[in-house]
């Protein structure tokens, strides 16, 4: 990839999932990140990228944006404003996770995530106290949470999702075949090269992902398991 080539790529599709939401993660505020973790979690289901922006902006409306307004909104509450953002398909399955997730939160660190990452010896242990906030968090929403919290948390150094790594693969970025940890290296490699000013990796990662998205919607052939591929 040319390097003017590169800079259109991150141009067109590089903001930021959270700046686009709105979330103001140098803020560093328990308040932000945890906003962004309620997107990530939507982000998580294999639904478009349009229905999870305004099923987040549906939560925003109703003010529910921490884990005590989850948790006083309860299971028919979180349905209701599930289903007036588009989320209908797995509206039930989430409101679930979104009371476990807030309850053990809650429970565990006193609902900050940033006592997650205090409490944490490093990226593997972070992940893990992440996943263990409830069933159905698994790499995927992880990495989507925690690659916009490169650079802002010292331990938030996830893998790149399976779409990221395909469409880095397409471009030529990343070489066939690499496992995750390689992929990751590769990418960095590539950035650290090729870095374009004002921009960061996390902008390259994000225009990577969009890339990949764009691509399987208009050629349908990235080789995923069926829904996955419109997973961020």
């Amino acid at each position: 990839m040319k390097k003017e080539d590169l800079r259109d790529l991150l141009q067109r599709l590089g903001e930021r999932y959270s700046e686009v939401l709105e979330i103001d993660l140098s803020d560093r505020s328990d308040g932000e990140v945890f906003k962004w973790f309620l997107a990530s979690l939507l982000f998580g289901a294999p639904i478009t990228e349009s229905a999870v922006i305004r099923t987040y902006n549906s939560f925003r409306a109703h003010s529910v944006l921490t884990p005590k307004r989850i948790l006083r909104t309860g299971w028919d509450g979180l349905v209701k404003i599930l289903d007036l953002g588009g989320y209908t398909r797995y509206d039930f399955k989430t409101a679930d996770k979104l009371l476990i997730v807030s309850r053990n939160l809650s429970q565990k660190y006193n609902g900050s995530l940033t006592a997650i990452n205090e409490l944490s010896s490093d990226p593997h242990d972070l992940e893990r106290r992440l996943k263990d906030l409830g069933k159905g968090i698994g790499e995927v929403t992880v990495s989507i949470f925690l690659r916009e919290l490169r650079g802002i948390w010292k331990k938030a150094d996830p893998y790149p999702t399976p779409i990221t790594i395909a469409a880095a693969e397409q471009l030529a970025i990343v070489e066939k075949k690499s496992s995750r940890d390689s992929a990751l290296q590769q990418m960095k490699a590539f950035w650290q090269k090729n870095e374009i000013e004002g921009q960061s990796f996390v902008n390259f990662e994000t225009a990577v992902l969009r890339f990949g998205k764009d691509y399987v919607r208009k050629n349908r052939c990235f080789p995923f398991p069926s829904g996955q591929y419109l997973v961020a």
